[in-house]
């Protein structure tokens, strides 16, 4: 055995983002991915392996917890590829322990005002610019050996602001003004009901909220983003202005793909 010392490894490898996925939105990208609810960490591989962009790991309606994002942003990384999580609630803890795992975004449902959309963004940076709780032995700070993330006056996750609320559609440019706030992200069946037209997605109404949120976005430099139940409803988004599509969901593509097989096979 040679005497000479051995490398530590390449440092900047990894799973996390370091905040490139964020850049890419500000240059004006178009992002493509997938939600990923049944708590799977070979669900978030294949989708990041299958050319996913990001893959969105979801608390509030999958099946998983915080686990799921542990092994999800391993599975992802694996690939180059980072995980946003939708959070259950805009709370400080729940918001802080998804980055700690290192998490590249964070997704807020239910958004009603101005002030709570701030006060998400605030809860995703360490102090002084918000009250992120401060610990080193998570991912985001490479088990301690990273500390910079605790000193950086740049906000690095992606922030995503979910407009699925008659709320938060009034207030849009004013959401979509607040520094932090980088997607604003339509629920389309949330916001199909708020309107009055549940799942009336062809609606006059629906379409001219879409047009708000486009035009709230581009007003303020930011990206407006919607979840498309196949690539074709994506390709179609992406032609109207949305440019952070999520293109259906593991479980929804896995049961149409099986539907569409057993189907064809009996007919």
């Amino acid at each position: 055995m040679s005497g000479s010392a051995v490398s530590g490894g390449n440092h900047d490898s990894g799973p996390l983002d370091g905040g490139q996925l964020r850049r890419r939105l500000a240059a004006g990208e178009v992002t493509l991915g997938t939600f990923v609810g049944m708590a799977s960490a070979t669900a978030v591989e294949v989708c990041a392996a299958a050319g996913a962009d990001w893959v969105l790991v979801d608390l509030e309606h999958g099946s998983g917890g915080e686990d799921a994002v542990r092994d999800g942003v391993l599975a992802a990384g694996a690939y180059g590829v980072p995980t946003i999580v939708r959070v259950e609630s805009g709370e400080r803890i729940r918001i802080g322990r998804v980055l700690d795992q290192g998490a590249a975004g964070i997704m807020v449902p239910r958004v009603n005002s101005v002030e709570e959309a701030s006060q998400a963004v605030t809860h995703m940076l360490y102090p002084p610019y918000g009250d992120r709780g401060v610990a080193t032995y998570n991912r985001s700070c490479r088990w301690g050996m990273d500390r910079a993330p605790l000193s950086a006056d740049q906000q690095s996750a992606v922030g995503i602001i979910q407009i699925e609320t008659l709320d938060a559609l009034v207030h849009v440019d004013e959401i979509a003004a607040q520094d932090g706030v980088d997607v604003l992200f339509v629920g389309p069946m949330d916001l199909s009901y708020a309107l009055g037209v549940p799942l009336q997605l062809d609606s006059s109404a629906f379409q001219e909220a879409l047009q708000r949120v486009v035009a709230a976005a581009q007003q303020h430099n930011k990206a407006a983003g919607i979840l498309a139940v196949d690539g074709m409803a994506a390709a179609k988004y992406v032609r109207q202005g949305f440019r952070f599509v999520a293109i259906g969901s593991d479980s929804t593509i896995m049961a149409a793909a099986f539907r569409d097989a057993f189907d064809t096979a009996r007919n």
